[in-house]
């Protein structure tokens, strides 16, 4: 009696899982959606990224909250913003140089890829907006700059980055990013040093 030769086994085992493969394949895609031929999404009722964005905001688990003050600008002559953009109508979203109102503000955080409403929600101001679609409050923009600044944003919930005030195992308040930086404008400017203090010897009267 002869025996198989090993390479005859291979080829049949081969070919066995090729046919079962080829056919999970095909039946996943018959049960699919239909594909949008253009190569840009799939024909679905939502896009994928509205698809993303629904599974990322109901599955992901609650966002821990950390207590901070208000946010230096929220006094009562330009907060809530939308005392004054609810009249603006309709909002303009055009990327462009304010000419006619915050024009003290010019964009320097990444101005050649982010404009205003990355961040700002368009149709709600009082509110910030995440890359999920997410609004959030001013009070949480920490979540906002955490997005691009993961590293600085791990180091500021531990306490290494920023300010935080309070008990290393207890009650704690931290400062957001926008207590020390100009979220517009976040790089800070070369300080001139101040002299040197003098020793009560060298002072002359």
């Amino acid at each position: 009696m002869k025996t198989q030769n090993p390479t005859c086994r291979l080829l049949v085992l081969f070919t066995v899982l090729l046919v079962l493969f080829l056919s999970a394949t095909l039946s996943t895609a018959a049960k699919g959606k239909n594909f949008d031929h253009s190569g840009k999404q799939f024909a679905t009722e939502k896009t994928a990224a509205e698809q993303l964005r629904t599974y990322d905001i109901k599955n992901r688990p609650p966002e821990k909250s950390y207590p901070v003050p208000r946010p230096p600008f929220s006094d009562d002559l330009v907060f809530p913003c939308t005392q004054c953009h609810a009249r603006l109508q309709p909002p303009n979203a055009k990327r462009r140089v304010l000419t006619e109102w915050h024009t003290d503000i010019v964009l320097h955080h990444a101005e050649s890829q982010r404009w205003c409403l990355d961040c700002h929600n368009l149709k709600n101001r009082d509110k910030l907006r995440l890359v999920s679609g997410e609004l959030i409050d001013f009070t949480e923009s920490y979540r906002l700059c955490g997005q691009c600044h993961g590293d600085k944003f791990r180091d500021w919930k531990v306490g290494v980055h920023g300010k935080r005030t309070g008990y290393w195992n207890g009650d704690k308040q931290y400062l957001l990013c926008v207590h020390c930086h100009n979220p517009h404008d976040p790089k800070f400017k070369p300080l001139k040093p101040l002299p040197p203090p003098e020793r009560p010897g060298n002072t002359r009267r």
